[in-house]
């Protein structure tokens, strides 16, 4: 499957589609961590599909897919401190 193939409506089949829909998905700047957290889950989860969906950008995908989920680690990371303590 090349880029240029029409997907099915609502479901990315190639990298450029699923990079195009994060792109309108993705969050303002300022948005809580908890919408910047289940954006990059779902990048993580729609790149490694594409993976292997997309041949032609396997290894590609399969980077962006890790990147992802390099972000979710690290938001992860920085919610507990923003939540408050037992009283």
């Amino acid at each position: 499957m090349t880029g240029d193939e029409a997907a099915e409506p609502g479901s990315p089949r190639t990298l450029r589609q699923a990079h195009e829909e994060l792109a309108r998905s993705r969050p303002r700047l300022q948005a809580p961590l908890g919408e910047w957290l289940a954006y990059y889950q779902r990048a993580a989860a729609l790149y490694a599909e594409i993976a292997e969906i997309d041949r032609g950008h396997h290894h590609e995908a399969l980077y962006m897919a890790e990147h992802a989920r390099d972000s979710v680690t690290e938001i992860e990371a920085q919610i507990p401190l923003l939540r408050p303590g037992p009283a």
